[in-house]
């Protein structure tokens, strides 16, 4: 069995850092690419940032600049470093991953929530 575990979520003010975390645990042959989404109330769940295995990185358009994705493999952890946030970042966030164990499956996490105040 495969989990996905976030954390570093909370309240921040306009401008503000927070920087979340997510860990892979369970019977693990590989990670392939790791992503977060967020889904704000009222709205799709969209892609903020992705990361390949071999580091390469990709961001939405409205975070470009102020989010950098980042991953350590040896943990099975994948951080999403937020940076000058603004009260439009507020969103419940959930991190993914495309896992090999027998077979290869995408998994969330359970998803963190980050609210900006302004």
């Amino acid at each position: 069995q495969v989990q996905l575990v976030e954390s570093g979520g909370g309240l921040v003010q306009a401008g503000g850092s927070l920087r979340l975390s997510c860990t892979a645990s369970g019977s693990i042959f590989s990670i392939n690419d790791m992503g977060w989404y967020r889904q704000a109330p009222g709205k799709q769940r969209e892609l903020v940032a992705g990361i390949t295995s071999g580091g390469s990185t990709n961001y939405a358009d409205s975070v470009k600049g102020r989010f950098t994705i980042s991953r350590d493999n040896a943990k099975n952890t994948v951080y999403l470093q937020m940076n000058s946030l603004k009260p439009e970042d507020t969103a419940v966030y959930y991190c993914n991953a495309k896992i090999t164990t027998n077979q290869r499956i995408r998994y969330w996490g359970q998803g963190t929530q980050v609210t900006v105040s302004s």
